[in-house]
Protein backbone atom coordinates (compact mmCIF):
# COMPACT_ATOMS: atom_id res chain seq x y z
CA UNK A 1 0.00 0.00 0.00
CA UNK A 2 2.57 2.14 -0.75
CA UNK A 3 1.38 5.49 -2.27
CA UNK A 4 3.36 6.83 -4.73
CA UNK A 5 4.05 10.69 -5.78
CA UNK A 6 1.26 12.37 -7.67
CA UNK A 7 -2.10 10.57 -6.01
CA UNK A 8 -2.48 13.28 -3.84
CA UNK A 9 -2.22 16.79 -3.93
CA UNK A 10 0.56 18.77 -2.18
CA UNK A 11 -1.50 20.43 0.54
CA UNK A 12 -2.49 17.44 2.13
CA UNK A 13 0.87 15.41 1.76
CA UNK A 14 2.26 18.57 3.66
CA UNK A 15 -0.58 17.48 6.54
CA UNK A 16 -0.11 14.09 6.49
CA UNK A 17 3.51 14.84 6.64
CA UNK A 18 2.37 16.82 10.01
CA UNK A 19 0.90 14.57 11.15
CA UNK A 20 3.36 11.82 10.44
CA UNK A 21 5.75 13.82 12.13
CA UNK A 22 4.43 14.58 15.42
CA UNK A 23 3.32 11.42 15.32
CA UNK A 24 6.85 10.07 15.33
CA UNK A 25 8.15 12.74 18.14
CA UNK A 26 5.15 11.36 19.89
CA UNK A 27 6.53 8.16 19.60
CA UNK A 28 9.78 8.60 20.62
CA UNK A 29 8.75 9.83 23.32
CA UNK A 30 6.89 6.70 24.58
CA UNK A 31 9.53 4.35 22.76
CA UNK A 32 11.99 5.85 25.71
CA UNK A 33 9.98 4.19 27.87
CA UNK A 34 8.95 0.89 25.80
CA UNK A 35 12.99 0.36 25.61
CA UNK A 36 14.62 0.61 28.75
CA UNK A 37 14.54 2.50 31.39
CA UNK A 38 11.18 2.30 33.19
CA UNK A 39 10.24 -0.56 31.83
CA UNK A 40 13.99 -2.28 33.18
CA UNK A 41 13.28 -0.72 36.31
CA UNK A 42 9.51 -1.97 36.47
CA UNK A 43 10.81 -5.61 35.86
CA UNK A 44 9.18 -5.69 32.58
CA UNK A 45 12.46 -6.81 30.40
CA UNK A 46 12.28 -3.52 28.52
CA UNK A 47 16.11 -3.76 28.07
CA UNK A 48 15.60 -6.37 25.69
CA UNK A 49 13.29 -4.27 23.24
CA UNK A 50 16.45 -2.44 21.53
CA UNK A 51 18.10 -4.82 19.77
CA UNK A 52 14.74 -6.45 18.73
CA UNK A 53 13.44 -3.26 17.50
CA UNK A 54 15.99 -2.70 15.02
CA UNK A 55 15.98 -6.65 14.05
CA UNK A 56 11.39 -6.28 13.75
CA UNK A 57 12.19 -3.44 11.36
CA UNK A 58 14.52 -6.01 9.10
CA UNK A 59 12.06 -8.48 9.11
CA UNK A 60 9.20 -6.39 8.27
CA UNK A 61 10.93 -4.83 5.31
CA UNK A 62 11.90 -8.56 4.37
CA UNK A 63 8.32 -9.61 4.79
CA UNK A 64 6.96 -6.79 2.59
CA UNK A 65 9.16 -7.96 0.05
CA UNK A 66 7.26 -11.44 -0.35
CA UNK A 67 4.17 -10.30 -2.43
CA UNK A 68 1.37 -12.79 -1.76
CA UNK A 69 -1.42 -13.66 -4.30
CA UNK A 70 -4.97 -12.48 -3.21
CA UNK A 71 -7.18 -12.27 -6.17
CA UNK A 72 -7.28 -12.68 -9.72
CA UNK A 73 -4.29 -10.46 -10.99
CA UNK A 74 -3.58 -9.08 -7.20
CA UNK A 75 -1.21 -9.35 -5.03
CA UNK A 76 -0.63 -8.23 -1.00
CA UNK A 77 2.45 -7.92 1.18
CA UNK A 78 2.39 -7.43 4.82
CA UNK A 79 2.08 -3.93 6.21
CA UNK A 80 3.75 -4.74 9.67
CA UNK A 81 2.05 -2.40 12.44
CA UNK A 82 0.51 -4.92 14.16
CA UNK A 83 3.65 -7.40 13.93
CA UNK A 84 5.65 -4.31 15.38
CA UNK A 85 3.03 -3.26 17.77
CA UNK A 86 2.54 -6.43 19.57
CA UNK A 87 6.26 -7.35 19.35
CA UNK A 88 8.04 -4.44 20.70
CA UNK A 89 4.96 -1.85 21.74
CA UNK A 90 3.03 0.49 20.09
CA UNK A 91 5.03 3.62 20.04
CA UNK A 92 8.19 1.23 19.37
CA UNK A 93 6.20 0.02 16.41
CA UNK A 94 5.56 3.65 14.67
CA UNK A 95 9.15 3.85 14.86
CA UNK A 96 9.79 0.76 12.96
CA UNK A 97 7.37 0.93 9.96
CA UNK A 98 8.76 4.55 9.73
CA UNK A 99 12.53 3.22 9.30
CA UNK A 100 11.11 0.84 7.09
CA UNK A 101 9.27 3.38 4.79
CA UNK A 102 12.02 5.80 4.94
CA UNK A 103 14.59 3.02 3.23
CA UNK A 104 12.27 1.64 1.06
CA UNK A 105 11.70 5.52 0.24
CA UNK A 106 15.04 6.66 -0.14
CA UNK A 107 17.20 3.42 -1.35
CA UNK A 108 14.52 1.41 -3.55
CA UNK A 109 11.85 4.13 -5.11
CA UNK A 110 9.19 2.39 -3.12
CA UNK A 111 6.40 4.91 -2.10
CA UNK A 112 6.68 8.57 -2.80
CA UNK A 113 8.83 11.05 -1.09
CA UNK A 114 6.38 13.68 -1.02
CA UNK A 115 3.79 10.89 0.09
CA UNK A 116 6.03 9.77 2.89
CA UNK A 117 3.72 11.80 5.25
CA UNK A 118 0.48 9.44 3.97
CA UNK A 119 2.72 6.46 4.20
CA UNK A 120 3.61 6.90 7.56
CA UNK A 121 0.18 7.81 8.40
CA UNK A 122 -1.64 5.53 6.87
CA UNK A 123 0.79 2.32 7.13
CA UNK A 124 2.27 2.93 10.48
CA UNK A 125 0.29 5.01 12.48
CA UNK A 126 -3.01 3.83 11.53
CA UNK A 127 -2.40 0.04 11.79
CA UNK A 128 -0.23 0.49 14.81
CA UNK A 129 -3.04 2.60 16.63
CA UNK A 130 -6.33 0.00 15.26
CA UNK A 131 -4.41 -3.09 15.79
CA UNK A 132 -2.55 -2.64 19.38
CA UNK A 133 -6.10 -1.26 20.64
CA UNK A 134 -8.09 -3.89 19.78
CA UNK A 135 -5.13 -6.58 20.58
CA UNK A 136 -5.40 -4.96 24.10
CA UNK A 137 -9.28 -5.23 24.21
CA UNK A 138 -9.15 -9.09 23.64
CA UNK A 139 -6.44 -9.63 25.74
CA UNK A 140 -8.25 -8.35 28.51
CA UNK A 141 -11.49 -10.43 27.94
CA UNK A 142 -9.39 -13.76 26.96
CA UNK A 143 -8.03 -16.27 29.17
CA UNK A 144 -4.67 -15.29 30.26
CA UNK A 145 -3.04 -17.38 28.40
CA UNK A 146 -0.34 -17.15 25.49
CA UNK A 147 -2.45 -18.96 22.77
CA UNK A 148 -4.88 -15.53 23.73
CA UNK A 149 -1.98 -13.75 22.38
CA UNK A 150 -1.50 -15.27 19.24
CA UNK A 151 -5.65 -15.07 18.70
CA UNK A 152 -5.68 -11.52 19.26
CA UNK A 153 -2.70 -10.84 17.23
CA UNK A 154 -4.39 -12.53 14.39
CA UNK A 155 -7.41 -10.23 14.70
CA UNK A 156 -5.77 -7.36 15.27
CA UNK A 157 -3.95 -8.00 12.36
CA UNK A 158 -6.79 -9.05 10.00
CA UNK A 159 -8.77 -5.63 11.19
CA UNK A 160 -5.46 -3.02 10.67
CA UNK A 161 -5.58 -3.31 7.11
CA UNK A 162 -8.70 -2.69 5.77
CA UNK A 163 -8.45 0.23 8.33
CA UNK A 164 -5.39 1.11 7.00
CA UNK A 165 -7.36 1.11 3.36
CA UNK A 166 -10.24 3.33 4.71
CA UNK A 167 -7.83 5.92 6.34
CA UNK A 168 -6.48 6.15 2.75
CA UNK A 169 -9.56 6.66 0.67
CA UNK A 170 -10.23 9.46 2.91
CA UNK A 171 -7.41 11.12 2.59
CA UNK A 172 -7.97 10.75 -1.39
CA UNK A 173 -11.00 12.10 -0.45
CA UNK A 174 -10.04 15.17 0.45
CA UNK A 175 -6.54 15.73 -1.98
CA UNK A 176 -6.93 13.20 -4.42
CA UNK A 177 -5.31 14.33 -7.74
CA UNK A 178 -8.47 12.95 -9.98
CA UNK A 179 -11.52 12.63 -10.08
CA UNK A 180 -12.88 9.59 -9.57
CA UNK A 181 -15.98 8.69 -7.16
CA UNK A 182 -14.72 7.96 -3.70
CA UNK A 183 -17.37 5.69 -3.05
CA UNK A 184 -15.95 3.31 -5.56
CA UNK A 185 -12.30 3.81 -4.19
CA UNK A 186 -13.22 2.54 -0.82
CA UNK A 187 -15.40 -0.26 -1.94
CA UNK A 188 -12.85 -1.71 -4.07
CA UNK A 189 -9.97 -0.48 -1.51
CA UNK A 190 -11.11 -2.40 1.39
CA UNK A 191 -12.60 -5.28 -0.57
CA UNK A 192 -9.25 -6.21 -1.66
CA UNK A 193 -7.38 -5.27 1.66
CA UNK A 194 -9.82 -7.55 3.42
CA UNK A 195 -8.29 -10.36 1.42
CA UNK A 196 -4.54 -9.22 2.26
CA UNK A 197 -5.70 -8.46 5.65
CA UNK A 198 -5.79 -12.41 6.23
CA UNK A 199 -2.57 -12.81 4.65
CA UNK A 200 -1.36 -10.04 7.33
CA UNK A 201 -3.03 -11.92 9.96
CA UNK A 202 -1.25 -15.20 9.37
CA UNK A 203 1.93 -13.70 9.02
CA UNK A 204 1.26 -11.67 12.16
CA UNK A 205 0.10 -14.71 14.35
CA UNK A 206 2.67 -17.26 13.62
CA UNK A 207 5.67 -14.42 14.16
CA UNK A 208 4.09 -13.74 17.53
CA UNK A 209 3.53 -17.25 18.50
CA UNK A 210 7.01 -18.47 17.45
CA UNK A 211 8.94 -15.77 20.01
CA UNK A 212 6.49 -16.61 22.55
CA UNK A 213 7.78 -20.31 21.80
CA UNK A 214 11.20 -19.40 23.10
CA UNK A 215 11.05 -15.84 24.50
CA UNK A 216 7.95 -15.03 25.52
CA UNK A 217 9.64 -12.46 27.55
CA UNK A 218 10.78 -10.56 24.88
CA UNK A 219 6.84 -10.17 22.95
CA UNK A 220 5.82 -6.72 24.32
CA UNK A 221 2.16 -7.70 24.25
CA UNK A 222 2.35 -11.01 26.41
CA UNK A 223 4.31 -8.71 28.97
CA UNK A 224 1.69 -9.76 32.73
CA UNK A 225 -0.51 -11.87 31.47
CA UNK A 226 0.79 -15.49 32.59
CA UNK A 227 -0.48 -16.18 35.78
CA UNK A 228 2.30 -16.86 38.63
CA UNK A 229 2.83 -20.86 38.86
CA UNK A 230 1.08 -21.97 42.18
CA UNK A 231 2.44 -24.50 44.84
CA UNK A 232 0.68 -26.17 47.63
CA UNK A 233 2.44 -25.63 50.65
CA UNK A 234 1.10 -27.23 54.37
CA UNK A 235 -2.05 -27.42 52.76
CA UNK A 236 -1.77 -23.48 51.03
CA UNK A 237 -1.81 -22.31 47.43
CA UNK A 238 1.13 -19.79 47.32
CA UNK A 239 3.20 -18.38 44.36
CA UNK A 240 6.12 -20.16 43.28
CA UNK A 241 9.11 -18.75 43.25
CA UNK A 242 10.43 -16.33 39.68
CA UNK A 243 12.18 -18.48 37.27
CA UNK A 244 15.70 -17.41 37.20
CA UNK A 245 16.53 -14.74 34.33
CA UNK A 246 17.51 -16.45 30.61
CA UNK A 247 20.69 -15.94 29.32
CA UNK A 248 22.03 -13.61 27.52
CA UNK A 249 22.92 -15.55 24.81
CA UNK A 250 19.64 -17.20 23.99
CA UNK A 251 18.45 -13.16 23.32
CA UNK A 252 21.57 -13.48 20.61
CA UNK A 253 20.53 -16.40 19.19
CA UNK A 254 16.91 -15.22 19.20
CA UNK A 255 18.66 -12.26 17.33
CA UNK A 256 20.74 -14.44 15.09
CA UNK A 257 17.94 -16.63 13.72
CA UNK A 258 15.64 -13.48 13.06
CA UNK A 259 18.14 -12.06 11.35
CA UNK A 260 19.26 -14.83 9.24
CA UNK A 261 15.36 -15.29 8.67
CA UNK A 262 15.04 -12.15 6.87
CA UNK A 263 18.04 -12.42 5.05
CA UNK A 264 17.01 -15.49 3.53
CA UNK A 265 13.58 -14.11 2.86
CA UNK A 266 14.84 -11.07 1.19
CA UNK A 267 17.88 -12.98 -0.68
CA UNK A 268 16.45 -15.39 -1.72
CA UNK A 269 12.74 -16.42 -1.22
CA UNK A 270 11.37 -13.03 -2.23
CA UNK A 271 12.30 -13.88 -6.10
CA UNK A 272 9.33 -16.09 -5.94
CA UNK A 273 7.04 -13.52 -4.89
CA UNK A 274 3.89 -12.46 -6.64
CA UNK A 275 4.77 -10.04 -9.67
CA UNK A 276 1.12 -9.07 -9.39
CA UNK A 277 0.48 -5.21 -8.68
CA UNK A 278 -0.58 -4.77 -4.87
CA UNK A 279 -4.17 -3.76 -3.77
CA UNK A 280 -3.06 0.12 -4.13
CA UNK A 281 -1.93 -0.28 -7.49
CA UNK A 282 -4.75 -2.72 -8.60
CA UNK A 283 -7.26 -0.39 -7.53
CA UNK A 284 -5.59 2.49 -8.85
CA UNK A 285 -5.34 1.44 -12.11
CA UNK A 286 -8.67 0.06 -12.34
CA UNK A 287 -10.47 3.24 -11.05
CA UNK A 288 -8.00 5.92 -12.81
CA UNK A 289 -6.23 7.10 -9.78
CA UNK A 290 -3.12 6.93 -10.94
CA UNK A 291 -3.54 9.05 -13.98
CA UNK A 292 -1.10 11.84 -12.33
CA UNK A 293 1.01 9.66 -10.85
CA UNK A 294 4.61 10.83 -10.86
CA UNK A 295 7.96 9.80 -11.63
CA UNK A 296 10.00 8.89 -7.88
CA UNK A 297 12.75 11.04 -7.29
CA UNK A 298 14.90 7.86 -6.50
CA UNK A 299 14.26 6.58 -9.65
CA UNK A 300 17.80 6.39 -10.79
CA UNK A 301 18.86 4.64 -7.42
CA UNK A 302 21.27 2.20 -7.88
CA UNK A 303 18.96 -0.03 -5.99
CA UNK A 304 15.65 1.06 -7.45
CA UNK A 305 12.43 -1.72 -7.63
CA UNK A 306 14.45 -3.82 -5.39
CA UNK A 307 17.12 -4.73 -7.55
CA UNK A 308 21.03 -3.59 -8.17
CA UNK A 309 21.90 -1.98 -11.33
CA UNK A 310 24.10 -3.51 -13.94
CA UNK A 311 23.35 -6.76 -12.94
CA UNK A 312 21.52 -8.92 -15.50
CA UNK A 313 20.85 -11.63 -13.65
CA UNK A 314 17.28 -11.19 -11.95
CA UNK A 315 17.59 -13.88 -9.28
CA UNK A 316 20.83 -11.89 -8.37
CA UNK A 317 20.03 -8.46 -8.52
CA UNK A 318 17.14 -8.87 -6.70
CA UNK A 319 18.46 -10.60 -3.99
CA UNK A 320 21.38 -9.02 -3.24
CA UNK A 321 19.27 -6.18 -3.32
CA UNK A 322 16.91 -7.68 -0.58
CA UNK A 323 20.30 -8.40 1.37
CA UNK A 324 21.84 -4.92 1.65
CA UNK A 325 18.40 -3.52 2.51
CA UNK A 326 17.93 -5.92 5.36
CA UNK A 327 21.45 -4.72 6.34
CA UNK A 328 20.54 -0.92 6.28
CA UNK A 329 17.37 -1.66 8.09
CA UNK A 330 18.70 -3.04 10.68
CA UNK A 331 21.75 -1.31 10.63
CA UNK A 332 20.25 1.84 11.08
CA UNK A 333 17.10 0.89 12.81
CA UNK A 334 19.26 -0.43 15.95
CA UNK A 335 21.06 2.77 15.70
CA UNK A 336 18.20 4.39 16.24
CA UNK A 337 16.06 2.65 18.86
CA UNK A 338 20.01 2.19 21.16
CA UNK A 339 20.28 6.11 20.90
CA UNK A 340 16.47 6.67 22.05
CA UNK A 341 17.06 4.07 25.01
CA UNK A 342 20.36 5.72 26.12
CA UNK A 343 18.51 9.07 25.87
CA UNK A 344 16.35 7.51 28.21
CA UNK A 345 18.62 6.05 30.98
CA UNK A 346 20.63 9.62 30.54
CA UNK A 347 17.05 11.64 31.16
CA UNK A 348 16.43 8.68 33.96
CA UNK A 349 19.57 9.49 36.08
CA UNK A 350 21.54 7.53 38.65
CA UNK A 351 19.20 6.30 40.92
CA UNK A 352 18.32 8.57 44.05
CA UNK A 353 19.60 6.93 47.41
CA UNK A 354 17.26 7.88 50.46
CA UNK A 355 18.83 10.30 52.71
CA UNK A 356 19.76 7.94 56.33
CA UNK A 357 17.51 8.73 58.92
Amino acid sequence: MHVPDGFINAPVSVAAGAVAAGAVAVSIRGARRELGGTSHAAGHGGENTAPLAGLVAAFIFAVQMLNFPVAAGTSGHLLGGALAAILVGPYTGVLCISVVLLMQGILFADGGLTALGVNITVMGVVTVVVSYALFRGLVTVLPRKRRSVTVASFAAALVSVPAAATVFTAIYAIGGTTDVPVGKVLTAMVGVHVLIGIGEAAITMLTVGAVIAVRPDLVHGARGLAAPLKLRVGGELVDAPAAAPVAARSLRAVWATGLVTALVLAGFVSYYASASPDGLEKVAADKGIDKKVEDHAAKDSPLADYGVKDIADARISGGLAGVIGVGVTVAAGTGIFWSVRRRQTKDAGPARVPDAV
